[in-house]
């Protein structure tokens, strides 16, 4: 898969799947192939520095991103901070993120949040040399109505986050 959207909420009712849900038909809207991989279905041990990263979850998972060109991370924002399971699955996969186009996908509670996803940009920046494409969309409570994107704004983000990732090229 060229693009491959992970969504990292471990939450039934969560507000990053559903934009993850709609940045996938957005990506196929315009002819290209794209994955989305539900972490849910991907149980992951801690990473402890030893043997987590031996779990076969771990192996599918660093293969899927390897072979992506693009990775979409839709992760929740928990106390100013991307969701630990987003975390834990970059200490696991490692090396996989070396050279990749991140785009990122963020929900939450309120607006004051809305850089909380630029500490996780910098690390994939500096320890894997990723690219990250500098439009993310960010999404709160207000965007979202009975498990369904109600937000246009938010709608217009994403599309424009399918274009600016189709874009970028990793030279």
């Amino acid at each position: 898969m060229e693009y491959l959207v992970l969504a990292t909420s471990l939450r039934s009712g969560s507000h990053s799947r559903i934009m993850a849900q709609r940045l996938v038909q957005s990506y196929a809207q315009r002819g290209a192939r794209a994955a989305l991989v539900d972490l849910r279905d991907y149980p992951l041990p801690l990473c402890d520095g030893e043997s987590a990263g031996e779990h076969p979850q771990v192996a599918s998972l660093e293969a899927l991103i390897a072979k992506a060109r693009v990775v979409t991370l839709a992760v929740p924002i928990y106390n100013y901070d991307v969701n630990a399971a987003a975390k834990n699955l970059i200490e696991l996969t490692g090396q996989a993120w070396e050279d990749k186009i991140v785009a990122f996908l963020c929900a939450a509670g309120g607006q004051s949040s809305y850089m909380s996803v630029l500490g996780l940009a910098n690390s994939l920046m500096l320890d894997f040399r990723a690219v990250i494409v500098p439009r993310f969309v960010y999404a709160t409570y207000a965007d979202f109505a009975d498990g369904k994107l109600t937000s246009p704004k938010v709608e217009t983000r994403i599309e424009q986050l399918a274009e600016a990732s189709m874009k970028l090229r990793y030279a």
